[in-house]
């Protein structure tokens, strides 16, 4: 069916609207600390809705169906972990972050260990989270040029670019404010899906749920003890524990939006209901997935690819305007993940890098180099989207695998920094080469899942870094 004028005029209002109000907070900022964390006075539940934005990327909503089409609802145990993950982060790290006026993660690791190792952990999140930013990025060609009929570098250039434009100007409260508008757009968007192919599917839910059943795509929790299936529960919750302890615990893109609370009250709120929020829409994306598959019957093969499946149906099966609405949803997502990444790795650019270069720059020379780093930045992921074209399979584990290469050894030292005294930079230092090391080994040298890749690298990162403190202190 295509999309029509109706359809391509929402899609383009949506543009322009959220770029508009993203630009509504331009004035606000007269220091870094307005800049960079909105001033420490953003509400809880606008900080829990940001949360769940941030973590949801295009990539999520066009994989995760294609994921479940392929499968079943095995991916909620994983999701499951996340939201013990972050039970374990409001007791264990969320404390320390607290204690004195911090803007960044590794600014903790600093006053645990030293200058190095903070510089160490800054540079190595600014790496990872490039990398698997990039790979979110490129999610959006896949979309656009399916639903746009555009090429995949200009569909790229053009999200990149809009949503450049608020952050740049915004900072930190136009991404959180802007998160919160495209939090309720994808999942509104999504339910408006969701009851749209009801309708289409003969027999509605009961015809869907006959048959998701006796396929077995209705399977959420698989208890065998089979350490190299990535989807079981043992590898999901204990997985997604550390995966989630690890990336909101350690990873500036979500410390930084704690860091923006009115206190840590209201930030460990916010961190545990978007948890609850998390489940509720991971659970939304594979119930799509498994409706899709009850519509098509045809192996994902037939689409090119998993990831093309919803995009797919979006554009051929949806009525006019429902279709230019689910098509704007999925960029509300890729907008809100990608202005999330540029302000947290311009955060750390200025904050762990270049303020400790020249700590005697004035402010307003601190806030217009912060604007230049996320220009920077902006770049930079455009140019690694674009490398990522040549990506296949299902881009969501491509991005979740990137992440967990760092996460382990990121993970490792803070552990040894809040739950050790003896453990020193240097030995710290060693734990976490090592930790990444092995991260790497797994990715591209073992059939090891995902899953593992960050509780593996976070032990041997607090065995050697612990073992080694010891060996020096000796």
């Amino acid at each position: 069916m295509g999309l029509d004028k109706l359809d391509l005029a929402i899609i383009a209002l949506y543009l322009v609207s959220i770029t508009l109000f993203g630009l509504r907070f331009r004035k606000r900022h007269r220091s870094l600390r307005d800049y960079f964390l909105a001033g420490r006075d953003i509400p809880w539940w606008a900080i829990a809705l940001s949360i769940v934005a941030a973590e949801t990327s295009t990539l999520t909503i066009i994989s995760i169906p294609g994921l479940a089409y392929d499968t079943n609802l095995t991916f909620l145990q994983v999701v499951m972990g996340y939201v013990v993950g972050r039970v374990v982060i409001s007791f264990v790290l969320l404390p320390h972050y607290f204690r004195g006026d911090l803007y960044t993660a590794y600014e903790l690791i600093e006053r645990r260990f030293g200058r190095g190792l903070r510089s160490l952990t800054a540079g190595l999140f600014l790496l990872t989270r490039a990398a698997a930013e990039g790979v979110r990025v490129y999610a959006v060609s896949i979309v656009v040029s399916i639903a746009l009929g555009t090429g995949e570098v200009a569909s790229i250039a053009i999200i990149t670019a809009l949503t450049l434009i608020y952050t740049f100007e915004g900072g930190l409260a136009a991404v959180i404010w802007t998160d919160v508008v495209q939090t309720a757009i994808y999942v509104g968007g999504t339910l408006v899906g969701l009851v749209t192919i009801l309708h289409l599917v003969p027999g509605g839910w009961t015809a869907i749920h006959a048959a998701a059943a006796s396929a077995g795509k209705l399977q959420v929790f698989d208890f065998r003890a089979n350490f190299w299936l990535p989807y079981t529960f043992w590898a999901g919750v204990i997985g997604g524990t550390a995966f989630t302890t690890a990336s909101h615990g350690t990873d500036q893109l979500f410390v930084q939006r704690l860091l923006a609370a009115r206190g840590q009250k209201q930030s460990m709120t916010a961190l545990i209901s978007s948890g609850v929020a998390i489940l509720f829409q991971f659970a939304l994306f594979l119930i799509v997935g498994i409706m899709l598959w009850a519509f098509y019957r045809v192996p994902s093969a037939n689409f090119g690819k998993p990831d093309r499946i919803y995009p797919t149906f979006i554009v051929s099966q949806m009525p006019h305007g429902i279709s230019g609405l689910l098509i704007a949803a999925i960029l509300a997502a890729a907008m809100s993940n990608l202005s999330a990444a540029l302000n947290s790795l311009s955060s750390s650019t200025i904050m762990d890098f270049f303020l400790h270069l020249r700590p005697q720059t004035d402010e307003r020379a601190r806030m217009r180099l912060s604007r230049l780093a996320t220009f920077c930045w902006a770049m930079v992921l455009f140019a690694l989207a674009v490398l990522a074209l040549q990506k296949v399979g299902r881009v969501v584990e491509v991005g979740l695998q990137i992440a967990s290469v760092a996460y382990g050894a990121l993970l490792g030292v803070f552990l040894l920094g809040v739950l050790t005294k003896r453990a020193n930079q240097r030995g710290a230092m060693v734990g976490m080469l090592f930790g990444f090391g092995m991260g790497v080994y797994l990715w591209q040298w073992t059939h090891v899942p995902w899953t593992w890749w960050v509780m593996i690298g976070t032990v041997v990162t607090f065995v050697v870094g612990y073992a080694s403190s010891l060996l020096k202190a000796g």
